[in-house]
């Protein structure tokens, strides 16, 4: 059976077109009865990349979370990822990400992961579906039962902490010069900051949000400008993520980009050698 507002990757659309405040109101709260369950007190986690529209979104999701009794913590701009780690980690019921992922900033969306880090299956969101052309209004929590919301300042050290220990323990990258594009978009931060922890000298590009700018000429989706700083700065290898963050591109010290097969290959016989593939691939 089709579903009338999720895709293949949460909600996605034109932002105040598609994507109103209306609708986000209505997922906050189909979503938050959803993922109910228990007599504790609920909580959502709420992340989003530097899209202009993802101010307007955010509010309502907040406005829809707490008008069913849940609370709210928000993490300001993060990668997809981290949003998902994040839900796990802090025991949250349910996680939101607010992205379009590699679209124009005009576009928005809405992704939701369920306690266990992952993204919802097809039942949860037909279900949530449901509830959004449903009366709402009727199971609205009581004016004692509303919820909090606030925003979450230490949760890019803890994400940062989460990406080095998922390396082994004696990696370093000193010695490396490294760019990194982050498509002026929900990484800007927590990347460069991961890498030269870890011991790179890095040049960060696209690191200058201003709501407009996300994935324009910069990215995973328009590489040249990362090839290009890597040949005129001579780095050993440069980095791209699109707006959200949660997927990569990289090239050599040539400027070429490595095709993704490759990496996959590479990384494949990597898990081989640590014995960390579940069959020999």
């Amino acid at each position: 059976m089709s579903r009338k507002y999720f895709g293949t990757d949460g909600i996605r659309g034109r932002a105040n077109g598609v994507i109103t405040p209306e609708l986000a109101l209505k997922v906050g709260q189909a979503a938050g009865l959803v993922f109910q369950r228990g007599d504790h007190r609920h909580r959502v986690v709420i992340g989003k990349d530097t899209r202009l529209s993802g101010y307007m979104i955010e509010t309502a999701l907040i406005a829809g979370f707490t008008s069913v009794g849940m609370d709210v913590l928000q993490l300001g701009p993060m990668p997809t990822p981290a949003v998902a780690m994040l839900t796990r980690s802090m025991r949250a019921d349910i996680g939101v990400m607010i992205s379009a992922s590699h679209n124009p900033f005009e576009d928005n969306g809405i992704k939701l992961f369920g306690p266990d880090g992952f993204k919802l299956n097809d039942e949860v969101e037909r279900e949530i579906e449901a509830l959004i052309d449903g009366e709402l209004h009727k199971r609205l929590a009581g004016s004692r039962d509303l919820g909090r919301a606030k925003r979450i300042e230490s949760v890019h050290a803890r994400y940062i902490e989460f990406a080095k220990r998922s390396l082994p323990r004696n990696i370093t990258l000193d010695g490396l010069r490294i760019v990194v594009d982050c498509a002026n978009g929900a990484a800007y931060r927590v990347a460069p900051e991961t890498l030269w922890e870890l011991g790179a000298e890095v040049i960060a590009i696209g690191v200058e949000p201003d709501g407009f700018n996300i994935n324009r000429d910069v990215g995973s989706t328009a590489p040249a400008a990362l090839a290009a700083k890597v040949r005129e700065l001579r780095a050993d290898i440069g980095i791209a993520l699109d707006g959200d963050a949660d997927r990569v591109l990289i090239v050599d010290e040539k400027g070429q980009s490595v095709d993704g097969d490759q990496l996959m290959a590479v990384i494949a016989r990597s898990w081989k050698e640590d014995d960390r593939l579940t069959q020999p691939g």
